[in-house]
């Protein structure tokens, strides 16, 4: 379970209730249901019926998305506090993602009459909702212009970049993208192959440019990955 007060918090915090009165927020605190979900367990998967939207309170949720070609493509990775499933704003909508749970994972729920009748009572949420509704298209969109034009280098650089901006932590060795991710799903989400990303990995690694295991990412020098991924000459 978590608390009255812990959900006060959570929500202060998430970028859906940005702007919202203490009041307000206090109002969608006492709506919310807690929802537990076990690690390696789908919360919702694409094209389901968008019957809720979540707040992540803790553990780690990927989005992906399936292309026409069958592939994967991961999206991003959601981290406390942030929603999950906020296309269920929309009435009659459809999950555009799915969602898996990385870690096992606590959330605040919101089921759909619940939040259609909070956005009437407050009409900036829904404006919240649909401007991060927004973005996350506008990234899906960028991922699949640099999976159809850029070279395989910079897609694995600036998908390391997006994840260390996600979940990144400072290490002594440099930041330490705190996820258990393997060179497939880096594969899945550059839109390579395993054997291109296990090589330039290995590459990477001796010019000092990353630390790697099977699950595990350090950037040692953040800024050479960056020229990577720009393109800068060396």
């Amino acid at each position: 379970m978590v608390s009255l007060s812990e959900r006060q918090h959570i929500l202060a915090a998430c970028p859906l209730c940005a702007g919202l009165t203490a009041a307000a927020r206090e109002e969608l605190c006492v709506a919310t249901t807690t929802h537990s979900i076990a690690a390696h367990a789908y919360l919702f998967s694409e094209d389901e019926p968008a019957n809720a939207c979540y707040v992540l309170a803790q553990g780690q949720v990927r989005l992906s998305k399936l292309a026409a070609t069958g592939e994967q493509v991961i999206l991003r990775i959601v981290q406390p506090p942030e929603p999950v499933g906020i296309i269920a704003v929309l009435p009659q909508a459809v999950y555009p993602l799915s969602a898996y749970a990385l870690r096992p994972c606590t959330l605040l729920a919101w089921d759909h009459p619940t939040l259609t009748g909070l956005i009437e009572r407050h009409p900036l949420l829904a404006v919240r909702a649909l401007h991060l509704v927004s973005g996350r298209f506008i990234e899906l969109q960028q991922q699949y212009l640099e999976r159809n034009v850029e070279r395989v280098e910079r897609r694995l650089a600036r998908t390391l970049l997006r994840l260390a901006n996600q979940v990144g932590r400072r290490v002594p060795d440099g930041v330490l993208i705190d996820l258990p991710l393997s060179r497939q799903d880096l594969a899945e989400m550059s839109g390579t192959t395993l054997y291109t990303v296990s090589r330039t990995l290995s590459r990477w690694e001796q010019d000092g440019i990353v630390a790697s295991t099977r699950t595990q990412v350090v950037i040692c020098a953040p800024h050479r990955l960056v020229s990577i991924a720009d393109d800068l000459p060396k």
